[in-house]
């Protein structure tokens, strides 16, 4: 075997690739790891989506400098990052790649130098670092790293100490993290990180790309992650003429079946020829069956190379370029009514999911709306482009949910316009803080006031539980409703509408006056109306709205003031 004596482009180039392909191989079991039992949590699609991001700007970089490589990996990782996890993998990377800025090739003491780099600016990105999470894990990597380089170690021994301290920093992260030791989980962000510094090592002992720990995704599970793509790829306004690929191809193999099959099922193998043949791809397969999206020129190469693994159960091609010239359609005949439409001085840009969330906000003097939220953070370019789109003079972001703090203060520290971020952790809180918005007020006094406005109100969320586990004294069954407060499950029992009112009898206090009751999906008015009955048979002088707000994976968010 040949040792790697430094890294250059080539061996630099293997590694992203690899890392982002463990990292998409492994978003569902990442996602897995989510403290809380509820249908939304995504750590792993973050980071995968996140790092493919970085993959192809540092793709599209032509200089065989490492350096540069490693700039334009982080550039794209900076603007494609979504949710925490994801804004937290593109500052170890931004740290590394000032770290190498320059430098044709790395040496081992230069990858050491890196990763030290990458720690350092991750914990400065952070304003209260948690220790058992992704920032012990790189730390512990990248102190590993330094011992082995100091002590004379090659490039390989130093990738292969940093992958090892991982794994046992990893590990350690529930004696660390109490909560995580609670539900029997390691920190799902750590166990990310893990993947893609254990296929940075997998690449320069030119070793197979493991897959151990992999979980494979039920049917359900890959139809939700090729629907969350499609949704994500399909987003914003392009000029058809400048869309590369422009079908939009879904196809189902059922592995091993069929007349046309040559070749035994290989992951790396089928998704390396399909990324050959466009972007936006995403293979995710059980034992069974694989299924595919990808944009691409020629669907009928892809349906093609389908059918030499098995037959095909399913095909969906859309012209994405027709599709856009709908777009633009309609866009120029509301063209006249937004050019009349008068530029606020101070945009706000709101991220919420659930058509009638987003018309409840515009209603309250939001300006802007992201799609997305509680099951899609946007990325920090997806903020960006709101803020600059907006044409406003000042910008404030409501965020709606925490897991995109990291990324809106981010997307306010690159974007065109002086921007703030009042950080709104749920829907009702985003609604509450526009009480404290005055168009005559400065931007910093604005920001001030809506943050104060956050603690008039309690946020009650509903959702089922995706597992059986033990939380806070609670023990919490698959399939049962949970109602959480403020980030805290109150209450869960097998009905809906009984966890409803219990959770909403513990939002109540003897100074709240109004509870207002947006039900979505799982949901109806008639719902909304028996939650409406029972809550005032306990205070008969609430005064109670009900409003539709369509959103994904919570039946009801309910406030109280």
């Amino acid at each position: 075997m040949i040792v790697t004596e430094k890294i250059t482009n080539h061996e630099f180039g293997k590694m992203v690739r690899a890392a982002s392909t463990v990292l998409s191989q492994n978003a569902e079991f990442i996602n897995s790891l989510n403290v809380f039992p509820v249908p939304d949590g995504d750590t792993g699609t973050n980071m995968s989506l996140s790092l493919a991001s970085g993959l192809k700007y540092e793709g599209e970089e032509s200089s065989e400098e490492v350096g540069k490589l490693a700039v334009a990996l982080a550039k794209g990782l900076l603007m494609g990052a979504r949710g925490n996890s994801g804004v937290i993998l593109s500052q170890i990377f931004r740290g590394f790649s000032k770290s190498v800025e320059g430098k044709a090739t790395l040496s081992a003491q230069d990858l050491a130098d890196a990763l030290s780099a990458g720690a350092e600016t991750a914990y400065k990105a952070v304003m209260k670092p948690t220790e058992g999470t992704i920032l012990t894990v790189i730390r512990e990597a990248a102190q590993a790293a330094r011992n082995e380089a100091t002590n004379g170690g090659t490039v390989v021994a130093v990738m292969d100490a940093a992958s090892d301290a991982a794994k046992t920093a990893l590990a350690s992260t529930p004696d660390l993290l109490p909560v995580l030791k609670q539900v029997g989980v390691v920190d799902s962000g750590g166990q990310g990180l893990t993947f893609v510094l254990s296929a940075f090592d997998d690449v320069l002992n030119d070793r197979e790309i493991a897959e151990d720990a992999q979980h494979q995704p039920d049917n359900n599970e890959m139809d939700e992650m090729i629907d969350a793509e499609h949704h994500r790829s399909v987003q914003g306004k392009l000029n058809p003429d400048d869309i590369v690929y422009g079908y939009c191809t879904e196809i189902m193999v059922r592995i091993g079946k069929g007349k046309e099959v040559d070749h035994e099922f290989d992951y790396d193998t089928f998704y390396n020829r399909l990324a050959e043949l466009g972007d936006s791809l995403l293979v995710v397969n059980d034992d069974e069956i694989v299924k595919v999206h990808v944009h691409t020129e020629h669907p009928g190469d892809v349906m093609a190379w389908g059918q030499e693994f098995g037959d095909l159960a399913k095909v969906k091609v859309d012209n994405m370029r027709l599709q856009q010239e709908t777009i633009i359609e309609h866009d120029a005949e509301e063209a006249v009514s937004e050019e009349e439409a008068v530029i606020p001085d101070t945009a706000i840009i709101a991220v919420a999911s659930g058509k009638g969330i987003q018309t409840l906000f515009k209603s309250l003097g939001v300006t802007h709306i992201i799609s997305g939220g509680q099951t899609m953070n946007p990325s920090t370019e997806d903020i960006v482009n709101a803020i600059n789109e907006s044409k406003a003079k000042n910008a404030i972001i409501l965020p709606n949910n925490k897991n995109i703090f990291l990324s809106s203060e981010q997307a306010a520290e690159v974007a065109d316009v002086p921007t703030k971020v009042v950080h709104s952790r749920s829907v009702s809180q985003g609604m509450t803080a526009l009480l404290g918005f005055n168009p005559e007020n400065e931007l910093a006094d604005n920001a001030d006031a809506m943050e104060e406005y956050l603690g008039t109100v309690k946020s009650g969320e509903v959702t089922h539980a995706i597992r059986d586990t033990e939380l806070d004294g609670i023990e919490i069954k698959k399939g049962n409703f949970m109602g959480i407060v403020d980030g805290k499950i109150t209450v869960t029992k097998p009905d809906m509408i009984e966890t409803s009112v219990e959770m909403v009898k513990d939002m109540l206090d003897d100074d709240s006056e109004i509870v207002t009751i947006i039900f979505g999906e799982g949901a109806t008015q008639e719902d909304a109306e028996k939650v409406e009955a029972a809550v005032l048979e306990i205070d008969d002088e609430l005064e109670i709205e009900i409003h539709k707000g369509d959103q994904p994976v919570y039946p009801f968010i309910i406030s109280v003031e």
